[in-house]
């Protein structure tokens, strides 16, 4: 098994908005503000278009060889550009199975756009086949291709009113889920500087995701059931070794549910 498992988290890119919208003078917030609204008349809702977001943090479950790791990239001071080259040059070094939950529709067009803003090199990442043919009939870029699994389109398969939320299907499978954040903080955290907030955030969604990929791996055969209860046991041996309180907070939900 060689899968990285990855989620970002993002907040308004305020500089592009105030360009965009000609918000110069206003602050960080006022311009966010500005945003939703705008963004709200268009559409009806606040989710802002992929290339208004700006990346913050990048969490990762590494699972290769006799590895386990949970972490996000960079420290908490780390440019945006520099996440975005650590987790591409992950894939560079090293060729990961890609897993995420909505990686096809949100991650990975706001990775490719931040990337293209900040003159990150990803060649790995767009590689079809012209360099390396093993690339040719499983790649990172196909929908159907096994390279990256988004489990989100996967499970439902390839069905938009098929689609749940990481946050039910976590619950469904008796898994911690949220925890009391969401997505829907991460802009209020981190104006309250609560970054390390939002990093922690972004782990127990990977690991989330993480359990419901060993799921999905005994379902179609690639686990059998003795396999699958040493993998989730190896997370729980991680969890119980790790000093980080919301991993231990992660791993109290996880026992008291099951």
């Amino acid at each position: 098994m060689n899968c990285l498992v990855f989620d970002i988290e993002t907040v308004p890119d305020v500089a592009l908005g105030r360009r965009l919208f000609g918000l110069e003078g206003l602050g960080d917030e006022e311009v966010a503000k500005a945003m939703f609204a705008l963004r709200r008349q268009d559409s009806g809702g606040e989710f802002l278009p992929h290339e208004q977001h700006r990346i913050v943090a990048i969490s990762c479950v590494l699972r290769s060889r006799d590895t386990l790791k949970v972490w996000s990239l960079g420290d908490e001071s780390a440019a945006e550009a520099e996440l975005i080259e650590r987790f591409f040059d992950g894939l560079e070094r090293f060729s990961p199975d890609l897993v995420s939950w909505n990686g096809s529709g949100f991650d990975l067009p706001v990775l490719t756009y931040r990337a293209l803003r900040a003159g990150v090199q990803a060649g790995r990442y767009w590689e079809t086949g012209e360099n390396d043919p093993a690339f040719r009939y499983n790649n990172y870029l196909s929908r159907f291709h096994w390279r990256h699994i988004d489990l989100m389109d996967v499970l439902s398969g390839f069905q938009g009113r098929g689609r749940a939320s990481l946050e039910s299907i976590a619950t469904l499978l008796g898994l911690p889920g949220k925890l009391g954040f969401s997505g829907a903080q991460v802009w209020d955290a981190y104006l309250a500087g609560n970054l390390p907030g939002i990093r922690r955030y972004c782990e127990t969604d990977v690991l989330n995701t993480y359990l419901v990929y060993l799921r999905f791996e005994l379902l179609r055969g690639r686990l059998t059931r003795e396999r699958h209860s040493e993998e989730t046991e190896r997370v729980k041996a991680l969890l119980r070794a790790g000093e980080e309180p919301h991993f231990k907070e992660f791993l109290r939900t996880w026992e008291s549910l099951a």
